[in-house]
């Protein structure tokens, strides 16, 4: 079985796993800089943010 890129679908370079290429793998990065992918969590409360309390 061929790994392929988890972008284009095309066949996955050593150099740049899992991507196919540093193209591929630059659109990621940017994706995650830009915001494009999230992780999802608890909802914070912005007012609770300076209160000094602790989450825990």
């Amino acid at each position: 079985m061929t790994d392929t890129c988890p972008l284009c679908a095309q066949p996955s370079d050593a150099a740049n796993a899992p991507f196919c290429s540093r193209r591929c793998k630059d659109r990621d990065l940017l994706q995650w800089l830009g915001e494009g992918y999230r992780i999802p969590g608890r909802q914070i409360d912005p007012d609770g943010l300076d209160s000094g309390a602790s989450a825990d």
